[in-house]
């Protein structure tokens, strides 16, 4: 398979608008080809998606969703562009998902751009300790915390996590692919979640855990 360059990556985003990950995995589908990523793109309806991302949503939905008798609560706003969009079953639908996703997966922030510089620094600085810990040269241990770095985005930010009803696609691509269907732009704004007891000391059971195995069962 060809190697993809950051070069690339960025040629693509500027001819279709849509996100470097979506472009990474169309070049990585199409080894390479640009033109074909494109198509590839096109056909997803991410292309598509993309272009309507710019456009203003001051529309929309705050969700509650409540796990457990009270245990867990969300409280989630997403926007659309039209108050016609936010009325939709589907659109409703999606706001639901959302904040099952948040109750199931705890996401403290929406999207890697607002984790705080700080906070990655840190982060950084405890992956190479652990890279350095286990014995790694100290040449490989900088490529190491670049790739945990991505798996901790993919923890704690809510588009980049595994959607809980398909692993298969991120709650990012979820929501690409609504925009494509509904034909508006959607966001996801802010959220909170709440789980009772969190940070006392006391027993802790895996809320969690039964909130995905609610929304698989």
């Amino acid at each position: 398979m060809a190697e993809i360059s950051a070069a690339l990556v960025k040629e693509l985003r500027e001819r279709t608008g849509a996100g470097m990950m979506d472009c990474k995995k169309a070049l990585s589908e199409t080894d390479g080809n640009l033109e074909k990523a494109i198509d590839y793109l096109r056909e997803k309806g991410l292309a598509a998606a993309a272009k309507k991302a710019g456009r203003i949503t001051a529309e929309g939905l705050v969700e509650s969703y409540i796990h457990g008798g009270g245990r867990i609560g969300v409280l989630v706003e997403v926007n659309c562009e039209t108050d016609f969009v936010a009325k939709t079953d589907e659109f409703r639908t999606l706001v639901r998902d959302i904040a099952m996703q948040i109750a199931a997966s705890r996401p403290e922030y929406v999207r890697r751009e607002d984790v705080p510089a700080e906070v990655v620094a840190k982060e950084k600085e405890i992956l190479a300790a652990q890279a350095a810990n286990e014995g790694k040269p100290e040449k490989i241990i900088q490529k190491m915390v670049e790739g945990r770095i991505e798996k901790f985005y993919k923890e704690v930010c809510l588009l980049e996590q595994p959607f809980i009803k398909d692993p298969d696609i991120t709650v990012g691509q979820l929501i690409t692919g609504s925009i494509a269907k509904i034909g508006e732009n959607i966001s996801v704004r802010r959220f909170v979640r709440y789980e009772l007891g969190e940070g006392l000391q006391k027993r802790q059971d895996d809320f969690a855990a039964e909130v995905a195995a609610a929304v698989k069962g």
